[in-house]
């Protein structure tokens, strides 16, 4: 396949600062450089997310719907950890520096840092990185929609949901003080020891007997 760059072109770039290319930055410990043919013209089917964190910080929950994504471990510890559409499994893989942790196009993931300074590189077989977040879809699936196909009560719904932020990115938020419990562990197919224990998460909902149809579709949060 040949390609479409004008190699002798005076605008086409060769080289790039990534260090200059802030994605998201949630502290001077954890934040996202990106790098994209909109940062380096020169780029085909490649790009890349520098990621950098601290102990217990989360890349939240997300989906490529572009590119399958490669994730180099560069310093540090974490848990990359990826839902299996074909087996409805979750798939955790500790990596360390020089290890590795591939995730298909399309598969629900997120990374989880295991130790301070955790510096990982992701890496992309397409020009942009696009990406689809947990956050997101939280917040912008209408609330009525969410309690109606799922059976909840509405107004707990978005009463649980309402400190989500769109674009989170990089969890949780500075102020978070919910209680982890080991409890919540997971479990990896590769019965990998590791010390990081997940926040535990309580489900207050229940199905009230009513009419499935009485939601007004249509309201917003």
């Amino acid at each position: 396949m040949s390609s479409t760059i004008d190699y002798t072109s005076p605008s086409t770039q060769f080289t790039f600062d990534v260090n200059k290319s802030t994605l998201f930055k949630k502290d001077n410990q954890n934040y996202i450089n990106v790098l994209g043919v909109e940062q380096l013209n020169t780029l085909e089917n490649v790009s890349l997310l520098d990621i950098f964190l601290s102990k217990d910080n989360v890349i939240e929950p997300h989906y490529h719907q572009n590119a399958g994504e490669l994730i180099y471990c560069i310093a540090g510890a974490a848990i990359i950890s990826i839902l299996n559409p074909f087996t409805k499994k979750l798939q955790n893989y500790p990596i360390e520096p020089g290890q590795v942790a591939n995730v298909p196009q399309g598969w629900w993931h997120y990374e989880v840092a295991t130790e301070d300074d955790t510096h990982l590189l992701a890496i992309f077989d397409a020009p942009t990185p696009e990406v689809i977040l947990g956050s997101d879809i939280l917040r912008f699936t209408p609330s009525n929609i969410m309690a109606h196909t799922y059976c909840l009560d509405e107004n707990r719904w978005k009463k649980a949901i309402a400190p989500v932020v769109p674009s989170t990115y990089i969890g949780p938020a500075k102020d978070c003080n919910r209680v982890k419990s080991a409890s919540d562990k997971p479990k990896d197919s590769h019965d990998h020891k590791h010390k990081y224990q997940y926040p535990q998460y309580a489900n207050p909902y229940s199905c009230p007997h009513r009419s499935p149809y009485m939601y007004p579709y249509g309201s917003y949060y």
